[in-house]
């Protein structure tokens, strides 16, 4: 019985499943550290990111009375919401963490100029989740330099190949 169970579970979907990612903020910031954390939505907009429409390219987080707020995140209305059942797409939506992760988060932004800029957005579990990452922003050099260690990561990693394969 609880082989059916997990197997409908699976045939539903309800693993891990990335509606949006910001690729954006791995290159302009310096991810220091990750936090996955809920979110709070209203129903049309979880029925808009089940069919992967989301946009958080130019989203960010920020600590506003003691509560975490993701701003600049565009869900558009469900299709079929019709007036009293849609939302504005552009709202401030509250993110779930727990008390001391937020104060970790609130003394090390205060303390250093740091941002939180929303990573992924997923559902896990059935669930709608943010993954946001503490970041500092880079520079124009540093954008330069992050792109010649990849490339020469990457020229490596194609070495030790090549001489695995032939060698």
């Amino acid at each position: 019985m609880q082989e059916r169970r997990a197997k409908k579970k699976d045939d539903a979907g309800n693993g891990d499943r990335v509606v949006a990612t910001n690729r954006r903020a791995r290159h302009d910031y310096e991810i220091l550290e990750t936090l996955e954390c809920g979110i709070m939505l209203t129903g049309s907009e979880v029925k808009s990111l089940r069919e992967g429409k989301a946009q958080i390219a130019d989203s960010y987080a920020r600590i506003d009375d003691g509560e975490l707020w993701l701003l600049g995140t565009h869900i558009p209305p469900w299709t079929y919401a019709v007036g009293f059942g849609s939302h504005d797409p552009d709202r401030r939506r509250k993110l779930l963490v727990h008390r001391h992760q937020l104060d970790q988060l609130h003394d090390k932004t205060r303390t250093q100029p740091l941002t939180i800029v929303p990573l992924k957005l997923y559902f896990k579990n059935g669930r709608a989740k943010v993954e946001i990452a503490l970041a500092r922003g880079r520079k124009q050099h540093d954008h330069r330099q992050a792109l010649a260690k990849r490339d020469a990561e990457r020229e490596i990693a194609r070495t030790v190949r090549n001489v695995e394969k032939f060698g």
